[in-house]
Order: C-alpha cells, then structure tokens, then sequence
C-alpha cells in the first residue's frame, strides 16, 4: 500500500520552500529592552514529516493538499503503537516487547504547513548524504562496540540519559518531548529543551571555548539582521548526534515569522562523516504549556537490563533483533 501511494505521489513535483526573510515581512517584530527580535517563549517543534524523504518519492520535494492528508492518515496508523501486535512487531520495532502504548506519544500528527515530504532541502533528495569512508569506519566501530555492550560506555548517550539525538544541536521531531524553551538575556540565550531536560546557556560571542568540552558542543550566538544564528563545535564524545564525529559543526537559524512562529533552519558539515554538508528546516509553533520534567537521569535503571540482554543473546546466538546469527550467515 505504501508502496504504491509514494509512487503515485512521486509524479508530481514541486516545491513550496519560502525564504524566512520573506515571511518575517508578514508582521511587526516584537523587541526586547536591548532592541534585539523578541523570540522567549515555549515552542514544539513535532510533525509528522520526517527528517528525510522517503526514497519512493525520488526527487518530489512536496505534496498535494490531498496527498498530504492521505499521508497524515497513513502514518499517524503505522506508527500507533496501540495496533501494533506484540508478536508481529511494526513501525520499526522487532517482534517482542513494544515500546509504550500510544498514550504516551506526542509525535506530531500533520506535515509541516508547505507540505515538504523531508525537513531535510539541501541536497535536494532530500536526504542525509551517504558516509564517506571515515564515517563508515567509526560507524563499524560504534555498531560493534554497542553489540559487545561490554559496559555502559558502550551504550548510546539517549540510553545513559546524557543527551537525545531530537534534542540537538541541531533539534528533530521525535516521537515525544518535542518542546523547548528560549530565554533572552543581553549576552546569552538558552535553550532549554524538555527531553532529557538538556539547557544550552549560549553566549553572544565572536570566538569558541576549548576550555570544558561539551557533550552538545560548544555553542555561540550572533545576531545577522534579525535572525538569531548559533554556531556548535568542539563536540566532547566521539560518536555524537547521528554519531557525528568531534569535527561536526552546526549553524542554527532562527527567524521570526509571526507571534506563534519560528523558522528554524539547520546546516551539518562533519568533514570525518560525510563529503558534504547538508540542511533541514522545520518550524517553532508558541505553546501555552510549560517545560516538564523528564525524568530521565545518568545511570539509567535499565542499562543493566540492556547489557543483561545483549549477554544473553551471545550466549544463544543470536542477533540484535533476536534472530540466529547461524541462519543469517547461511542466507548469505
């Protein structure tokens, strides 16, 4: 079914990409006491349309107001978590234990509002470019190491409640806790993101810090006419977000579009991961809520449990998705 909707949906191309300086025109920017764009508040940053373009839809940067609806409709039940049947697995989760039940989701529900079929625009498949030669070689070593699991070391910085990947920089939807706070001061801004409760305190400053690597990288801030820019590099671990390597650097973009409205706009370059660099927009919807609590915390109560398992799976044999290494090898 998936199949034959993206490939109906591929015929007609088209793009709606506006520039964030064109809708910016559109209302009168509020301003702080120091004159700067007014941008405070809490924001969510969920939607339905993903990171990349799905590859059935070839080189079709948007869809149709019908396609996007048929979209919506078709993803929001692939990705229910209650009609997944445990035994069966779906929507990316192997046969066993499923997740949470839908309840607590909040992924978003509808596609960003220009209909793009990928956050990601540059390069225009609307794709993460393919790893170069280093990035394949510390993803072999990343992918090993985590199916030793010899210590908690080798486990993703989500699972030890360090960092998530949605939470950046730069930040994507996810499936839940997509929602950030910005506070302004004269020489900072924070970002206070609400999933793994992860704050940036980022200064307006012309030059990076050395001093204390950052798990996040170390962040700075300028302002380009109104829109607020924030440069991350000198990343602390060796295999970061989207298992960047130490020598990723990362622009953020934040232009005001209306009061409810940011546009946030992305650019990765990771010399030691890809070839070249690439860029993704999403946008910042104003909530009434507050930021919550995430009760997540470095020590993990399950990462005993992970590396429990991963043991038990050497000693039957078995792959990460529980299936005979033997018959595997003997398929190949």
């Amino acid at each position: 079914m998936r199949k034959s909707l993206l490939a109906a949906l591929a015929l007609t191309p088209g793009s709606l990409l506006l520039s964030a300086g064109l809708l910016a025109q559109n209302g009168t920017i509020p301003r702080t006491e120091y004159g700067q764009p007014d941008m405070q508040g809490t924001y969510t940053f969920r939607t339905i349309t993903p990171l990349e373009r799905p590859v059935e839809l070839a080189d079709k940067a948007t869809l149709t107001a019908e396609e996007a609806a048929e979209w919506e409709a078709y993803e929001n039940e692939r990705q229910n978590r209650d009609l997944i049947i445990d035994s069966v697995g779906g929507a990316g989760y192997p046969p066993g234990v499923i997740s949470y039940n839908e309840f607590w989701y909040e992924r978003g529900k509808e596609t960003v509002a220009d209909r793009r079929t990928s956050m990601i625009y540059e390069p225009e498949n609307g794709r993460v470019p393919p790893l170069n030669a280093a990035g394949r070689a510390r993803n072999a070593k990343i992918n090993q190491m985590r199916r030793e699991s010899a210590g908690p070391e080798a486990r993703t910085l989500n699972d030890r409640c360090i960092m998530n990947a949605r939470t950046g920089p730069p930040m994507v939807s996810g499936s839940y806790n997509n929602n950030m706070q910005l506070v302004q001061t004269k020489d900072h801004v924070v970002i206070l993101n609400e999933m793994i409760h992860a704050a940036r305190i980022i200064p307006f400053a012309d030059e990076h810090s050395t001093k204390q690597l950052k798990w996040e990288g170390d962040s700075i801030a300028h302002w380009e006419g109104d829109t607020l820019v924030i440069n991350t590099e000198n990343y602390y671990y060796w295999y970061g977000w989207r298992n960047m390597s130490p020598s990723a650097k990362v622009e953020e973009r934040f232009t005001w579009i209306d009061e409810n409205t940011l546009d946030y706009d992305f650019t990765v370059e990771d010399p030691e991961s890809w070839d070249s660099s690439w860029s993704a927009r999403l946008p910042m919807r104003r909530i009434s809520d507050p930021i919550y609590e995430y009760a997540c915390h470095e020590g993990n109560h399950g990462l005993a449990g992970i590396l429990a398992g991963w043991r038990r799976y050497d000693l039957e044999g078995l792959d990460e998705n529980g299936i005979p290494v033997s018959a595997l090898e003997d398929e190949q």
